[in-house]
């Protein structure tokens, strides 16, 4: 095997290594499996089993003063105090829009 031919088979392999740790990183989630992932325990089907009043329905968020993508994200940075706060680290800011995108499509 020629030594170009080694490089090349070399970069593919860390191509395939960088797609699959973006895909267990999240980058690649969907929104509805993020929510499932990260919301659903305690926002099933919209609601919140800590404090109904905090829920992701429509009439919730309005009543809260949350009525856009980048106010449900600022909230899912910096929520409440029973809620844990999700950093870029946790949730990118691509996957927090278009979680934000999908609550307020779904609820």
């Amino acid at each position: 095997m020629k030594a170009s031919q080694i490089t090349s088979n070399m970069i593919a392999v860390a191509a395939l290594l960088i797609v699959a740790a973006c895909s267990k990183s999240g980058e690649t989630r969907s929104a509805k499996a993020l929510f499932a992932e990260k919301c659903a325990y305690c926002h099933p089907d919209g609601g919140n089993i800590m404090r109904g009043t905090k829920g992701l329905k429509r009439a919730d968020l309005e009543r809260n003063n949350i009525k856009t993508v980048a106010e449900i994200v600022a909230y899912i940075r910096k929520p409440g105090p029973d809620m844990l706060p999700f950093d870029a680290k946790a949730i990118s800011d691509s996957e927090a829009a278009a979680l934000a995108e999908y609550i307020l499509k779904t609820f």
